[in-house]
């Protein structure tokens, strides 16, 4: 059986990319933003022994296990920032699972496309 390929209409294509640039950012651009000291604030949402192991440079660690903790979500996380969620792989769905519960909370919130790996992997700082 064949599979027919349906072309995607224009207009939902570009309303889908408006949307997705408006919500993640890249390793490249995110190291940008920091060097040119915009409004970032940066938060690793993988587990605290994996955070320890290596994190993007000025990261939080606000692992799954703390967000229903208020006082650790408000001390963690800037309502006057960018708040840049990034977890283990661009596979992984922490980071956005985090960006729906901080979202409802009325925080900013941004992905980074790749999360962890891609940060490593294309050579960026890493700090422990």
């Amino acid at each position: 059986m064949a599979t027919t390929v349906k072309i995607p209409s224009a207009a939902k294509a570009k309303k889908y990319f408006q949307d997705k640039m408006a919500f993640t950012t890249g390793p490249v651009e995110l190291e940008r933003w920091v060097k040119q000291g915009q409004p970032v604030h940066i938060v690793d949402v993988r587990a605290a022994e994996d955070y320890a192991e290596g994190h993007i440079p000025g990261a939080v660690n606000l692992p799954k296990t703390e967000w229903d903790n208020a006082k650790l979500v408000k001390a963690k996380l800037d309502k006057k920032k960018i708040n840049v969620l990034y977890c283990y792989s661009q596979v992984c769905h922490l980071a956005a699972t985090a960006a729906v519960e901080f979202a409802k909370q009325g925080y900013p919130v941004m992905e980074l496309d790749g999360g962890w790996r891609w940060w490593k992997n294309d050579g960026f700082d890493i700090e422990k």
